[in-house]
């Protein structure tokens, strides 16, 4: 039952609220989460739920040692989703209204500097098609700053290599990224000398795919990073989001409007271009 209205209010945020797939399935992990918990404690269904059994669920998170983001943005996916409930005249009354979200300080994130990103790109062996799609997939997230879901999931129509831009679509949204001369370079060195063979006779809309000719997926890249990095010697802990963090600083720190930037990177807010600003400095 529980399970039925979470993928009703998942339908309503793709549908009319245009969401990301990523906050789709933010929501979606936060709120099985909850409805497993009330299910233990015997409450069959997210209408019944009161104030005091949300209490207990943060307080179980919290004993469960979970960090203070992870609870404020729990709260956070039952606060909407409770919100919606209200709107669909489900509830009379709204029982996580007077949750209170945990403090929670924002960290500064790392990037790397111009060297270390150099020494990370020139890690692929591009005499292998795997070396040529990683360079690729790196070079592509690096220089253009996209998320790496849009990374792996980024299809062959996506690309105009002819005029030198990728397009990032997300619902009814999209945004054009321009790439630079090397990033075309590279990117039509994979096309014409690898993929074909890494996808072994299939035939994929993807631009990338796994050595095994599927979907790339964003575990399989943040595996293939977390190697590469380490034979650069990188010593900082990167993630695929440390590339995006430090294509805005080095845009910035390059001259690029600000502007600018902020629309190749799509939904960073005043806040994050600041301190994307603050760390170019």
């Amino acid at each position: 039952m529980m399970m039925n209205a979470i993928q009703e209010y998942i339908t309503y945020l793709h549908d009319v609220k245009k969401t990301s797939y990523n906050t789709e399935i933010s929501y979606k992990r936060d709120l099985k989460n909850a409805a497993a918990y009330l299910e233990e404690q015997r409450v069959s269904s997210f209408e019944s739920a009161t104030e005091t059994n949300l209490y207990s669920y943060m307080l179980y998170l919290e004993r469960e040692k979970k960090s203070a983001a992870t609870v404020s943005r729990s709260i956070a996916s039952l606060r909407s989703f409770y919100q919606y409930l209200l709107r669909e005249h489900k509830i009379d009354k709204d029982p996580s209204e007077h949750l209170k979200a945990p403090r929670v300080e924002k960290k500064v994130p790392e990037i790397l500097t111009i060297d270390e990103a150099d020494r990370l790109l020139a890690q692929p062996d591009r005499k292998k098609n795997k070396g040529l799609r990683d360079r690729a997939m790196l070079q592509l997230l690096y220089c253009t700053g996209i998320r790496v879901s849009e990374l792996v999931h980024m299809k062959m129509e996506d690309v105009n290599l002819d005029l030198g831009y990728i397009t990032c679509r997300e619902n009814s949204r999209e945004r054009i990224i321009p790439m630079t001369q090397g990033t075309r370079i590279i990117l039509d060195e994979y096309l014409e000398s690898a993929r074909d063979s890494l996808l072994k006779g299939k035939e994929s809309e993807y631009l990338f795919c796994n050595c095994s000719g599927g979907e790339m997926s964003r575990q399989g890249f943040w595996k293939v990073l977390k190697v590469y990095a380490q034979d650069a010697g990188i010593k900082k802990d990167i993630t695929p989001h440390t590339m995006r963090h430090s294509f805005a600083a080095h845009q910035l720190q390059k001259g690029t409007d600000i502007h600018s930037v902020q629309r190749m990177l799509g939904h960073a807010g005043v806040t994050t271009m600041q301190m994307y600003k603050d760390l170019a400095k």
